[in-house]
């Protein structure tokens, strides 16, 4: 008894010692809360740092998207084959427009992984942002240049120097951020291994100088040996990941990171900014979206003086003539607006995005910005041509690959769906089919036209037309068309069950990555 006794007065103590512990705990966050506040309070020359990354991100989109202008503008004569036409003409430079867009992408998440660490800004930190913003400008300048005369080092030293800058840039910006430590975000402010954030960014930010002086070094020795470096300069970290990642299957091991050990670490559940990926994009698809219409102002306004001679002054018959190139530019317009749509509604529903999400999220982009491309094909050339039936079929192929990785992303995200998808559209949920469809949708049908036109080319115009037209009101009445195959595959694969065993199967549902597993 008096044992007992005495084990419960030893618990009392000790569970007291915790509670104060607790407490101690409580009052030392709390204090170092609010002394975080008063000093940001403090500090009246710090702002917030949401206009400078919207700015950033509408100059970035924009300069990674004007690029397809030199591609869209290439002049085809005619009576030029277009397979010739694309080897001539157009492959040296849609590579470039591609590999240009890929790298000034990577610049970007370079700015929101470092603008996640700081989240408010000073003067000082909106000018080294605007210079570094000069040169992420300049990068498509540089990379035209060593497409043009790769054997020239010129385009890749001024490469190089423009990323060495950049690098150096942001190392200072990371140096004076953990220097005023009430500019980085709450997480690193409270914890006390700011010295080991701060090392870990460093050495992230300055990989990317170290190989750039080399490969400028080496363009003098042996510049094939240049674009390997700079190719490893994006692609090596992933490798890194991928490999690291083929070993722990391998051996077995399930490497799971938290979410504080997950910043600059390159893993594929890295968070993004959600916010920033959608200004990002909605900026890209505008600048697309506008850039249909330049074509439109600059050479379909008739002459005065043609409209006078040959057409009797009468404006309607001139703009007449012109009738093809508007019905491709609301085509493509129509196009873009659906597929920005279609976007919109599945990160309307993503609560976390990722670094591969973002990576799949660029090369939808890479083949929207293509559009004016394939709508300054589709208007170009002669009616029911070789040449008109193949510009058709670009554009099929480009419509259906920035469809089907849009796609992409919803699947990749449905493999960690309990934190990066509303359970409305997780496996099972209630959206996940009408979601699926969606994403689906010009996927399917672009393929479908594609091959369609293979089979009845004389007919390919008719068709591709035709789908621009249905497309829309397909969307319109997807909803219905979902809810009416899904009764359907009901009624022919689930037989009638009672009620109560209807709700069992719902409660033992399991998640998409479970499933899968």
């Amino acid at each position: 008894m008096a044992e007992k006794e005495e084990n419960e007065i030893i618990e009392h103590h000790v569970s007291e010692e915790m509670e104060k512990k607790r407490s101690r705990t409580r009052d030392s966050h709390s204090f170092l809360e609010s002394a975080t506040i008063s000093e940001k309070e403090g500090h009246s020359s710090t702002q917030s740092s949401h206009r400078l990354l919207a700015y950033s991100d509408a100059l970035i989109s924009i300069i990674a998207t004007i690029m397809i202008l030199p591609v869209a503008h290439t002049k085809i004569e005619p009576d030029q084959e277009l397979q010739e036409s694309l080897q001539q003409l157009l492959t040296t430079k849609i590579a470039v427009y591609l590999m240009t867009f890929l790298i000034v992408t990577v610049a970007w998440a370079a700015h929101i992984r470092l603008f996640q660490v700081i989240e408010r800004i000073d003067d000082f930190l909106a000018l080294l942002n605007l210079a570094c913003m000069m040169l992420i400008t300049f990068l498509p300048y540089t990379f035209s240049l060593m497409a043009t005369f790769p054997e020239v080092p010129l385009g890749i030293l001024l490469f190089c120097a423009c990323a060495i800058v950049i690098g150096l840039i942001q190392a200072v910006i990371v140096i004076y951020g953990f220097g005023h430590p009430y500019l980085l975000n709450d997480h690193i402010q409270i914890s006390e291994n700011q010295t080991f954030y701060k090392r870990h960014i460093l050495k992230i930010i300055l990989r990317v100088p170290a190989f750039c002086f080399f490969a400028g070094i080496f363009s003098f020795i042996f510049f094939p040996l240049s674009y390997v470096l700079l190719a490893l300069v994006i692609f090596l970290p992933y490798i890194t990941q991928s490999l690291k990642w083929c070993g722990n299957k391998i051996v077995g091991r399930q490497e799971e990171l938290p979410e504080s050990m997950l910043l600059y670490s390159y893993h594929p559940s890295e968070p993004l900014s959600k916010e920033r990926v959608e200004a990002f994009t909605d900026g890209v698809y505008a600048i697309v979206a506008t850039l249909l219409i330049l074509d439109i102002c600059e050479d379909n306004v008739p002459d005065r003086n043609e409209v006078k001679e040959k057409y009797q002054g009468s404006l309607i018959a001139a703009l007449s003539e012109f009738g093809p190139e508007f019905l491709a530019y609301f085509g493509s317009f129509v196009t873009v607006g659906l597929l920005w749509f279609v976007h919109h509604s599945l990160f309307l529903h993503v609560t976390k995005a990722t670094r591969f999400m973002g990576l799949l999220n660029t090369f939808s982009l890479a083949c929207v910005g293509g559009l004016p491309l394939a709508y300054q094909l589709t208007h170009e050339f002669t009616k029911n041509s070789r040449n008109e039936l193949e510009a058709i079929q670009i554009s099929c192929v480009i419509i259906f690959f920035a469809g089907i990785f849009q796609l992409a992303i919803w699947v990749t995200a449905l493999f960690n769906e309990r934190e990066t998808l509303h359970p409305y559209v997780r496996y099972g949920g209630r959206e996940h089919a009408f979601m699926f469809a969606k994403l689906a949708l010009y996927p399917s049908v672009t393929l479908t036209t594609f091959f369609l036109t293979c089979i009845l080319s004389k007919f390919s115009a008719q068709i591709f037309h035709l789908m621009q037209i249905v497309v829309p009101f397909a969307f319109l009445a997807l909803r219905v068309l979902v809810s009416v195959a899904l009764s359907l595959l009901k009624l022919v694969f689930r037989p009638a069950k009672p009620m109560h065993n209807a709700l069992e199967e719902d409660e033992s549902r399991l998640p998409f990555n479970d499933v899968v597993s």
